[in-house]
């Protein structure tokens, strides 16, 4: 019976341990994509960073813009190595953040840009949802779709 009760004891102490650690992982898992979201990616194209926008985009990346057209990693990375910003600032708010066991995970939300043109000031959001991968220890965009821009101002 004591045999029993320490088996018992021994295994819940170890799924405990297991659900601490999974718990540790995930904090962390989300603490780097919403560095990765919130503060990298916006870095990338504001700086017009294409080297840490190639380690934030997987080879097989693809986006589906606002218009309905589909760029590749290449395209993107072009895109941004031509095209210098014409805004103030970017920012982006995760509203959805889902880590899946499975090394995949879902960050949705809204990105706000700031800038001055012709006519003022403008504010202008956006809505994106992107699918990430955890490879080799690292998250990599895998898939963007950007909808519902809106200028105001």
């Amino acid at each position: 019976m004591n045999d029993r009760i320490a088996g018992f004891a021994l295994a819940l102490c170890g799924a405990l341990a297991l659900g601490t650690a999974a718990a540790a992982d995930r904090s962390a898992d989300e603490a780097a994509l919403r560095e990765l979201k919130e503060v990298l990616w916006p870095k990338a194209y504001f700086e017009q960073d294409t080297d840490l926008l190639g380690r934030i985009l997987a080879p097989e990346f693809q986006m589906v813009d606002g218009d309905g057209n589909w760029t590749t990693r290449a395209d993107e990375l072009d895109w941004v190595s031509k095209n210098k910003p014409g805004y103030d600032s970017l920012t982006f708010e995760i509203k959805r953040l889902d880590v899946f066991e499975n090394g995949t995970a879902i960050a949705a939300g809204t990105g706000t840009i700031r800038g001055k043109d012709a006519d003022g000031p403008y504010v202008a959001q956006y809505q994106s949802t992107n699918v990430l991968i955890k490879r080799d220890g690292a998250w990599r965009a895998i898939a963007s779709h950007v909808s519902g821009y809106r200028k105001t101002g």
